[in-house]
């Protein structure tokens, strides 16, 4: 895999020189040994359609309303906090952004944390451990892997978005307890994501937690992706299907996405995060959010919500939506192959082969079009792909001028690009063929050996040729 990244390691870590909205600014760079350093050229690539940020309601900006609130909080407050909540970094803004994220969501109480990755990973210790057990969804992102293995809890994995792998699991689980002593487990936690970021799904959130209640479970539900850009009002997947929040019990989200911001968020009774604000360690021991971010996130949700007075929030939820369902549908009407459910700003084109991945994201880079390519061992060797984030920033010009321009490269690259879909099939079994044939040489060889002299006669004669 080091090989194949070295010749495609320019399509990753381009640095960018503005803010990620609708398009960015880029530093050309550019490489005289095969990728291994690179040099800057001095030029800027200037407006560049930004697919890559997770931008979905097009909060990432430094102009607006945001811009201007965190700046003035900047001047008052200054950037850092320089000590933990627990001493003398909890200051009236945290306290507000935590009672506003209740309201958003409809539950009691909620908690607000400096670092997205570590509200999966530094919180899931403190609500399982040993003689529990957690049952995880196989592409659940690392923090949430991380989490599950700090928290030293017994881990099975079930299918994607597959409720009868899940509920297997479940009755396996309550029918036969622990391993060896069969003792019943002490709580059994599931673990989903709202939306997928690499496959664009959207959790079958009515089934599981039908499944949750039939079995006695608890619902882990990161809403990294979903919050802000799923629902007619922005609340994520919960709100996308019309469920009670109070059916889920631990909500999990970030604010890097859909608020253009930091850090994350767990919310739910207010027993569950008085547990946490005890017992968890980025409670206890990380430094308090800064507050130009945490102004920025309140600026945002207040707008989701239509607590500044306008219409603005709601709008861009309605944008991302239409902007997702459109791009969607020119996608597939030009005959490339996308993953994911049909509301998913996150839009996986698929790419296949590893050799397309460099060649893909330099010919739209040609283009003025930056995105996002994406391999092993991120996702299967031949499952290669470009991601695109949908974003209400985007308007449809741009979307057009997108996939014209996809297309465009789809023919520089591949002349015969109407029948990839065909040969997919061809693709895949010729990628394999050396794994088959050394595992029927390993299988006939270990046959041989363990068959007797005789058993192998009789084989023989049965196949042999006319």
């Amino acid at each position: 895999s080091m090989n194949l990244y070295m010749r495609i390691r320019d399509s990753w870590n381009r640095p960018i020189c503005s803010a990620p909205g609708a398009t960015f600014d880029l530093v050309e760079r550019s490489s005289n040994d095969y990728n291994w350093t690179f040099e800057y050229t001095g030029r800027v690539v200037k407006d560049v359609i930004n697919l890559g940020s997770y931008n979905y309601l097009g909060f990432a900006e430094n102009t607006g309303a945001c811009a201007t609130a965190a700046g003035e909080v900047t001047v008052k407050f200054g950037v850092g906090m320089a000590s933990t909540r627990q001493e003398m970094g909890n200051l009236d803004r945290h306290e507000e952004l935590e009672k506003l994220v209740a309201s958003f969501l409809g539950v009691e109480s909620a908690m607000a944390f400096g670092m997205g990755f570590a509200t999966n990973s530094m919180n899931i210790p403190a609500l399982a451990g040993k003689g529990c057990l957690i049952l995880s969804d196989e592409l659940n992102h690392a923090s949430l892997v991380l989490g599950a293995r700090l928290s030293t809890s017994t881990i099975r994995v079930f299918k994607h978005n597959n409720m009868q792998s899940l509920e297997k699991l479940l009755r396996d689980a309550i029918v036969h307890g622990q391993p060896r002593t069969h003792q019943p487990w002490k709580k059994i936690l599931i673990l989903v994501e709202g939306i997928y970021s690499m496959e664009g799904s959207i959790i079958r959130l009515p089934e599981v937690i039908a499944l949750k209640k039939k079995y006695k479970a608890y619902l882990y539900l990161d809403e990294a992706h979903s919050i802000g850009a799923l629902g007619p009002y922005g609340r994520g997947v919960v709100d996308y299907f019309g469920l009670d929040s109070k059916d889920v019990d631990v909500m999990m989200g970030t604010f890097t996405k859909s608020f253009g911001a930091a850090g994350g968020y767990i919310a739910g009774r207010k027993d569950l995060i008085d547990h946490l604000r005890t017992h968890s360690h980025s409670a206890i021991y990380a430094t308090s959010m800064s507050l130009p971010v945490v102004e920025q996130i309140i600026t945002s949700m207040k707008c989701i919500m239509g607590k500044d007075g306008t219409t603005i929030g709601r709008s861009r939820i309605q944008r991302l939506a239409e902007n997702t369902v459109y791009f969607r549908r020119r996608l597939r009407e030009m005959g490339f192959i996308i993953y994911g459910n049909n509301d998913s700003p996150v839009v996986p084109m698929m790419l296949y082969m590893p050799a397309k991945i460099g060649a893909f994201g330099r010919e739209m880079l040609k283009r003025n079009i930056g995105v996002v390519v994406v391999g092993f061992p991120a996702t299967p060797i031949i499952e290669s792909r470009a991601r695109f984030c949908i974003s209400a920033a985007h308007t449809k010009e741009m979307l057009d001028r997108v996939t014209t321009r996809f297309l465009a490269t789809a023919s520089t690259s591949n002349r015969l690009d109407h029948f990839k879909a065909a040969l997919y099939p061809f693709n895949k079994a010729l990628f394999l063929m050396p794994y088959i044939l050394v595992f029927t040489m390993e299988y006939v060889d270990l046959m041989e050996k363990t068959m007797s002299f005789d058993d192998i006669l009789m084989l023989k004669s049965t196949y042999r040729a006319p």
